[in-house]
């Protein structure tokens, strides 16, 4: 297969296509799911590719399956041949073998925004762990237009021999993000006084920021729904700091409007704009 196949791939889709490598959930908190239901909000059309399979509740992830590599770069491949895709988000790769697929896949398609999202990988053991953060740094983030995550979790991965006493800013984290080939890098959960910080950070200015208010809920599929809603914005053709801004605002509302679906930790609403409790018919869907 070849990437330059496709004779309407420089026709814009409306809604814009945006191709999402993920794990599959059946929780629908994050992954492929969370995703899904932010994409769409943004009305977005999803191609998910499926890296990996989790057995998980809203409790805990027991355990996951990964797809062999040849089975995500033929899904991928048979979209990206069928139709133009305006952005990519890279979740969950499943294993070093997927990251190598996803790579592959990135390289032959350089000219589309690439958001990577790098989740909490506490539940894997200690060598797989370092092996797919190996994969990632060296296949995925010099190909990766953005990556978003957790302060702690960039921050113990990026710069794992910080001395100082202060703890690493967003730009510090951009900083090492960019020796790998990240331009930017949106870093969430600084916690400051009573509230939650969020940068979007070059190694040079922070681009955007947001400040959250502390919820007493856990919730789980933030960082998928943040990085999926960044992704959407850049497909519709968002500049970065508008996009980021946004993103953030988006979250913050998905956040404030969450529920508990089960007997473990919330989800996000990211249809929340949907959930129109008035009787009033000048609402108009999509406003808060």
């Amino acid at each position: 297969m070849s990437p330059e196949t496709p004779a309407a791939r420089d026709t814009p889709a409306r809604p814009p296509c945006v191709l999402c490598f993920n794990a599959s959930d059946p929780s629908g908190a994050g992954g492929l799911g969370a995703d899904i239901g932010a994409l769409a909000s943004a009305s977005c059309h999803v191609l998910p590719v499926t890296t990996s399979v989790w057995l998980r509740d809203t409790r805990h992830l027991h355990g996951h399956h990964a797809l062999d590599a040849e089975w995500i770069d033929d899904q991928a491949r048979a979209v990206l041949e069928d139709m133009p895709v305006a952005a990519i988000k890279v979740g969950f790769g499943g294993s070093p073998e997927g990251l190598s697929a996803i790579g592959s896949i990135l390289s032959d398609y350089d000219d589309v925004p690439v958001v990577t999202y790098l989740p909490e990988l506490a539940w894997l053991s200690d060598g797989e762990r370092e092996a797919y953060l190996e994969a990632c740094e060296e296949l995925v983030l010099p190909q990766t237009d953005v990556l978003v995550g957790n302060h702690h979790t960039l921050a113990r991965w990026l710069l794992p021999d910080w001395e100082d006493e202060r703890a690493p800013g967003a730009r510090d984290i951009a900083r090492a993000a960019a020796a790998h080939g990240v331009s930017v890098t949106l870093v969430t959960g600084m916690v400051h006084d009573n509230g939650i910080d969020n940068h979007l950070a070059s190694p040079e200015v922070v681009l955007a920021q947001a400040r959250f208010e502390r919820i007493e809920a856990t919730f789980i599929g933030a960082g998928d729904t943040l990085s999926a809603a960044l992704t959407a914005l850049l497909a519709h053709g968002s500049d970065l700091s508008q996009a980021g801004a946004e993103a953030l605002t988006y979250l913050d509302q998905t956040l404030a409007n969450g529920f508990q679906p089960g007997m473990g930790h919330a989800v996000p609403d990211r249809l929340f704009w949907a959930d129109d409790d008035t009787d009033n018919p000048n609402d108009t869907p999509g406003e808060p």
